[in-house]
């Protein structure tokens, strides 16, 4: 949203005559309680959900009962909003967080508006494990009717399995049937010959596609003509490819339409997948490979077609740069992790759209077996290239698949520990993308002796290290005693008599583990002078901005 908009929003909001169930000021002028920050989060939410509203509003920095603007100095600084993104995620089911959070400014004052998705169809959103709603203004557990009304919603409602009256079968392509029956005798075998019997009615009715010889939202999505997709506006099925150059610079795109089951195909065939050539290191990789496994970017998109949440209105989007493929599609991740999915490799017990990805199955398209997503990750794994990332925020889900090797130190770990669990390769792949890791994924990798340092900067531990050639690059990481620092900057002064502080930090910069940032390795040489001063051994005969130290008679 521009900021126009944002304060066009803002303005309907506070003209309200009271707050309603998904809607709700705070004035928050100088911050905020996250533990109720979350609580909110649960109920508007929810209540979103039972109002049938794509979205609730908190908002900070506003008056409760005149809506007058007040300002908020709650996280000023925006990497400080984005991480609190994370942060409710972490306790909330299925990781749902917000849409988005604005900043609004009128004239000096702030205001923080927090856009918080509707709970998804069957799901009712917890915060720390309990369900949250609100009576009229007031926060309160949600109700039990409530709860089961919003779980009810799995039960009764598939979107992809309504039956459009108006529909026949000539409004399917006959192009798509035929692949549809060659996909399903692939499928299954034994019954090749009876599906050679069957005609077009009979067949799509035992794929799954039609009931009852009645067009469905599936047929129409799998198998209909393109012109046959006004059947369920104002939905959309289209696929939109975008090839991008390193600058982000759009060099060429495409829109695919219905049937969904030609238009993987057409996609697929827009990709380059050019070959990657691999840095040789002896033996140790092949001389080049194709950037992507097939399997990969099928399974990707037919996740995409098969769980996309078709009521917000939205496409799929493929972007291609030159060394990653994106995938997107709208809707929450119904797993709720992607380790979790990995670690079960089993299949799931709801899906939005159950009977699309029944036929999708049946056809061919996809593995509601499980373990599809478990290949993509294995297939990343045998090319020693990073693992998919999954970004799970915004009411949509973003797949990145990555076409080359990020860090060839991380590769030879891959190569040569084969004992290494997916899971494992999973928390490592963080580790040298320089992604935070969970409380639990730090205990874990340092009680086995994979990774060493402090939060944030991890690096491989010293057992991989001299597994993997790496002695040098780990010893680098590695600190020095604290001892050879302080011994290092007296010695130092007692050479030249005085040090200035560029001077020190000069002395130390190289010394200092590289996995510091230029600020911690600042504020490291900071300490250690601070120190020194403590214990009387050192004493600043500059100013306060240009010190220069000396050691103390």
């Amino acid at each position: 949203m521009n900021p126009l908009e944002l304060k066009q929003i803002l303005e309907s909001l506070r003209s309200l005559s009271a707050e309603n169930e998904v809607v709700e000021f705070k004035e928050a002028k100088r911050g905020y309680d996250f533990k109720k920050l979350g609580q909110y989060f649960s109920a508007l939410s929810n209540e979103a959900n039972l109002k049938g509203k794509p979205y609730a509003w908190l908002v900070f920095g506003i008056e409760n009962n005149k809506h007058a603007i007040v300002g908020s100095e709650f996280r000023q600084k925006r990497k400080d909003l984005d991480r609190l993104k994370s942060e409710i995620a972490n306790k909330t089911t299925n990781r749902i967080t917000f849409i988005e959070i604005h900043e609004v400014f009128d004239i000096d004052r702030r205001v923080v508006m927090f856009q918080i998705p509707a709970a998804p169809k069957g799901f009712p959103i917890a915060f720390e494990g309990h369900y949250y709603g609100r009576d009229n203004e007031e926060l309160s557990p949600l109700n039990l009717e409530e709860i089961e009304r919003i779980r009810s919603q799995a039960t009764t409602e598939d979107w992809s399995a309504t039956i459009i009256h108006e529909a026949s079968l000539e409004d399917l392509d006959m192009e798509a049937i035929t692949l549809a029956r060659k996909n399903f005798k692939n499928k299954f075998p034994e019954k090749a010959n009876e599906v050679n019997n069957w005609d077009d009615k009979t067949f799509l009715n035992k794929a799954k596609v039609t009931i009852k010889g009645k067009i469905t939202r599936t047929a129409i999505i799998l198998l209909g003509k393109e012109e046959s997709e006004h059947f369920i506006s104002p939905s959309e099925v289209k696929i939109r490819w975008l090839l991008k150059d390193t600058i982000g610079n759009e060099k060429d795109y495409a829109i695919f339409s219905c049937p969904m089951i030609l238009a993987v195909d057409n996609v697929y065939s827009k990709i380059r997948n050019l070959k990657y050539r691999y840095i040789k290191e002896g033996t140790l990789f092949p001389d080049e490979v194709s950037q992507y496994e097939p399997y990969s970017i099928r399974e990707a998109l037919n996740n995409c077609i098969a769980h996309q949440d078709y009521t917000k209105h939205g496409r799929i989007n493929v972007i291609e740069m030159d060394d990653q493929l994106v995938f997107t599609n709208l809707g929450s991740f119904i797993p709720g992790s992607v380790e979790k999915v990995v670690k079960d490799d089993a299949p799931e017990e709801y899906y939005r759209n159950r009977f699309l990805a029944t036929a999708m199955f049946n056809l061919k398209m996809v593995d509601t077996a499980g373990g599809g997503i478990k290949k993509i990750f294995n297939f990343q794994r045998e090319r020693y290239f990073p693992m998919p990332d999954y970004v799970l925020t915004g009411g949509k889900v973003k797949v990145t698949i990555s076409g080359k090797i990020l860090d060839l130190e991380y590769a030879k770990l891959l190569a040569s520990n084969r004992e290494l669990s997916l899971e494992e390769i999973i928390m490592l792949d963080k580790v040298q993308k320089k992604q935070p890791l969970s409380g639990f994924e730090e205990k874990y990798l340092k009680r086995r002796k994979l990774i060493e340092g402090r939060k944030p900067n991890f690096y491989i531990g010293i057992r991989i290290a001299q597994k993997t050639d790496q002695k040098a690059r780990y010893s680098k990481n590695r600190a020095f005693d604290k001892s050879y620092y302080l011994d290092l900057i007296l010695k130092s002064i007692r050479e030249h008599s005085h040090l200035e502080r560029k001077e020190v930090d000069e002395l130390l910069w190289n010394k200092l583990p590289e996995w510091m940032s230029e600020k911690q390795k600042k504020n490291k040489v900071g300490n250690l002078l601070s120190e020194l001063r403590i214990k009387n051994k050192i004493q600043n005969i500059g100013t306060y901005s240009k010190s220069k130290w000396s050691l103390k008679n």
